[in-house]
């Protein structure tokens, strides 16, 4: 993983610079204020030694962005950046293993910048770990994005933030308008139904959504977009919509954004509120599945987003290949529970029971993996798996074979 040279810099150093407290070595002489750029609003990020830029060096768990925050100069923690969330928040647990007090005026560091806040809400998402199979620590939401300009490389796996009152886009991508409606940022895009269909409308995003493109059961009930779900019609189980959902899946001919079209994505047809997705207008919710196709930059404060396709744009979208839905439980997120079997796929046939938890696979013990790694093998088509399961006080061993269920 990358990182910037501002994110070796001492947290005591970095914010006596931001601050207005350079150490001798590092003074610099002041720019008066007629020859520099406008005073900063109230809690506007800060950069260190005067600069206009930071890369963040950001960890990707099942496309999601997590990124290094330091508070009140503690150990580091790792926050999610959710477009869903209108505040900055912090588990329960983590605050009061730093020290992290209500009503309590701080600064969120990240590497080369600071964000000061009037407060922190205290706020758990024991669903949000479950499903990513990483223990969550916090949220950096809309009162983040709207301070800066962020530019997430999901080929690259980096990030990168920016002074919006200096910054201009320079690259290959398109802009589009963007709109935040109840909290979310709203984009349109154009999706290609299996029939050939084309629906051209507006989409919430959600970078803290596994899945790649949902589509509410209630916009295409209005439009006919998908067929009544049958016995032709492909389910699953998606753990990470509101208290589990079943689904049905589609494969789109296209799904476009920024005149980018994609082919053969996945679009799940859900009734899930997620994100506002039962507001009458809004078509569906993107995720990090799709994102992860594009280098995008969120600019809140221009009230404009840019997609580049990646070197990801191409990759055929795989859907799980076994029939079993799994998240992660337990003190450590170790402990992988299978929390939904769909009737006639390889976990079915296998005797595979909802409940059952995942010891091994392979002889590899299920200590030793990770969430997304156990899904990734489930993606593979055509592959034999030996499953140490537990079912109550007892384990036993069954092989199931991956095919392709879409």
């Amino acid at each position: 993983m990358r990182r910037s040279v501002l994110a070796c810099i001492g947290f005591s150093a970095f914010a006596a610079v931001l601050w207005g407290e350079a150490p001798q070595d590092q003074k610099t002489k002041p720019v008066p204020q007629s020859e520099g750029p406008p005073a900063p609003a109230k809690n506007a990020a800060r950069f260190a030694f005067g600069g206009n830029a930071a890369e963040v060096p950001a960890t990707f768990i099942e496309d999601i962005v997590h990124v290094p925050v330091t508070i009140n100069e503690s150990k580091p923690s790792l926050f999610v950046l959710d477009t869903t969330q209108a505040e900055a928040s912090i588990d329960p647990a983590r605050a009061k293993e730093i020290g992290v007090q209500p009503d309590q005026a701080l600064g969120l560091a990240l590497p080369g910048v600071i964000f000061p806040f009037d407060s922190l809400p205290v706020r758990a998402r024991p669903e949000l770990a479950s499903e990513i199979g990483r223990s969550y620590e916090g949220t950096l939401g809309g009162d983040f994005l709207s301070r800066v300009v962020v530019e997430i490389d999901y080929a690259r796996q980096t990030m990168r933030v920016f002074d919006p009152r200096v910054y201009k886009y320079a690259g290959k991508g398109v802009g589009l308008p963007l709109s935040v409606v109840a909290g979310v940022p709203v984009i349109r895009a154009k999706l290609v139904n299996p029939r050939g269909k084309q629906f051209e409308a507006d989409y919430a995003l959600d970078t803290t959504l596994v899945a790649g493109v949902l589509v509410s059961q209630r916009f295409s009930d209005a439009h006919r977009v998908f067929p009544p779900p049958g016995k032709k019609v492909k389910r699953a189980y998606d753990p990470q919509l509101t208290g589990g959902e079943d689904v049905a899946l589609f494969r789109l001919r296209q799904f476009e954004i920024a005149r980018w079209p994609a082919a053969d994505i996945i679009a799940e047809l859900s009734r899930s509120k997620r994100a506002g997705m039962d507001q009458a207008k809004l078509a569906g919710v993107i995720g990090a599945a799709f994102l992860r196709r594009f280098n995008i930059v969120f600019d809140y404060p221009h009230q404009k987003i840019f997609f580049e396709p990646n070197t990801h744009f191409g990759d055929y979208d795989e859907e799980d290949k076994s029939g079993m839905a799994v998240v992660a439980k337990g003190p450590n997120l170790k402990t992988f529970e299978i929390v939904h079997v769909v009737p006639g796929t390889p976990a079915a046939q296998a005797g595979i029971h909802t409940g059952d938890i995942i010891e091994g696979i392979n002889n590899e013990a299920a200590a030793d993996m990770t969430l997304a790694s156990v899904r990734d093998l489930f993606r593979q088509v055509g592959y034999k798996y030996q499953i140490v399961i537990e079912r109550g006080e007892q384990s036993k061993t069954v092989t199931i074979e991956t095919r392709r269920l879409l």
